[in-house]
């Protein structure tokens, strides 16, 4: 950008050094009719549209770049449901499971297509419902399908998850597929490995582990005619996704549950590419020059 700031400059002095020139005539009211109007203002219009276009094809030399996001080729995610029976509390209307189910059905119809999806439900054990596959279709229908059973295997729901991502076929491509798994759970985990050895398995799995603390602390349900409280466990379950470098979210309604999947939607399974933006800058330049051989030519009979 240097030569043409220091070209800038050297018109600028010209002008100025012009201005300040002696007239050397007696009759300054003689000279202004012998004189020819000149262009005035117009006379710049040229060549500062020739110094702006070397300008805009000097910035452009620097290759610059625009961020764009683009869907990770072979992106895996897995959804994992708890269905133990304190899902059955009506905190969340109508229910904790029918809200969730809703949620989860709008949030596998709004991811890319390119994405592989699986579910995993869990409660004393966790079972893959769903091996990741491209068709939304059989997703939806398992979620619909959720059915309550009893206890919560937490960390197990993790292990099966992880298990279901190396199912992926490879299609070519070298190493495990990028993959991210979804928990969504509302209690304390009663079942199976724990949550920390869950953890460091997603964390050498290299898998991130995002979790959803669905409901609210004043939930009940009814076991065999017995009135239990079910509170949500938020801090298992942000423990967990601190660990493996995932996103922890609470939500206590369905419309809070929508959001969230609209938030993880837009943060998972995508990478962030430069894309090379120099044909507008060299477009610009061509412009901005045209400019100044037109202006040129109808005022000077010349190009700049």
């Amino acid at each position: 950008m240097l030569p043409v700031l220091a070209t800038a400059g050297a018109y600028v002095w010209r002008q100025l050094r012009k201005s300040t020139v002696a007239v050397r005539f007696s009759n300054v009211e003689l000279l202004r009719t012998l004189a020819p109007k000149g262009l005035g203002w117009r006379k710049h219009i040229g060549p500062t549209a020739f110094l702006l276009a070397l300008l805009t094809l000097a910035l452009g030399m620097g290759r610059p770049s625009v961020d764009t996001e683009k869907p990770l080729e072979r992106a895996t995610i897995i959804l994992a449901m708890d269905v133990s029976l304190s899902m059955q509390a009506d905190d969340v209307a109508p229910n904790r499971l029918e809200a969730a189910q809703v949620a989860a059905k709008q949030f596998v119809g709004e991811l890319p297509e390119t994405f592989n999806v699986g579910l995993v439900s869990f409660a004393k054990a966790a079972n893959v419902l769903v091996a990741p596959t491209k068709d939304r279709s059989a997703v939806i229908s398992a979620i619909d399908g959720l059915t309550l059973a009893e206890a919560t295997a937490t960390g197990e729901a993790v292990f099966t998850s992880l298990d279901a991502v190396r199912t992926v076929p490879a299609d070519g491509a070298e190493g495990a597929p990028p993959a991210r798994i979804v928990l969504l759970s509302d209690g304390y985990r009663t079942s199976g490995r724990s949550i920390e050895e869950a953890g460091a398995a997603a964390v050498a799995a290299n898998v991130p582990v995002s979790t959803i603390a669905f409901g609210t602390d004043s939930g009940i349900v009814d076991i065999a005619g017995d009135l239990q409280p079910v509170p949500v466990d938020r801090y298992s379950l942000a423990q967990l996704a601190e660990a493996t470098k995932g996103f922890f979210y609470e939500a206590a309604s369905v419309t809070e549950l929508k959001q969230v999947y609209e938030d993880m939607g837009s943060s998972i399974g995508y990478r962030i590419e430069p894309r090379e933006v120099t044909q507008w800058y060299a477009g610009f330049a061509l412009l901005l020059g045209l400019v100044a051989a037109v202006c040129s030519l109808l005022w000077s009979s010349r190009l700049p």
